[in-house]
């Protein structure tokens, strides 16, 4: 059984290409769902899943090694900056301060973040190995 999202109105992790689980698979889900919340507290509406986003983690599974490593490198460095971004903005919600302003800020961040993510594994395959400067 696919557990549903963590936040209501989310996707789940069913629409983020979550097949067999993986490590990465799981944290790219994850993040997603905690991006929403920020979102949310941002005011914003939730972000739609698209194809590049849901079908990621297949693609990683497929990508090659160092390609792999480089982006769940770069996924467990945005679990990094989400976890304390997502406590300071409950700290701030619980002052009764108006988080929306960091909340703003920590979206952007994602999404910056993410879309460095998603171009390094490029949906055709098109990109090959690294050259040896």
């Amino acid at each position: 059984m696919i557990p549903p999202p963590l936040i209501p109105g989310a996707p789940s992790r069913a629409a983020l290409g979550e097949a067999p689980a993986s490590a990465s698979s799981l944290k790219w889900a994850v993040l997603h769902d905690a991006a929403n919340h920020v979102a949310a507290v941002a005011g914003l509406e939730p972000e739609p899943v698209t194809a590049g986003i849901r079908g990621f983690p297949a693609l990683l599974r497929e990508a090659a090694p160092w390609r792999r490593g480089l982006a769940e490198q770069a996924i467990d460095d945005m679990a990094a900056v989400m976890e304390p971004g997502i406590t300071a903005l409950l700290g701030i919600e619980a002052r009764g301060a108006d988080a929306r302003p960091a909340a703003l800020a920590l979206w952007r961040e994602f999404t910056e973040a993410r879309d460095a993510v998603l171009a390094l594994i490029p949906p055709g395959g098109t990109m090959g190995p690294p050259r040896n400067a």
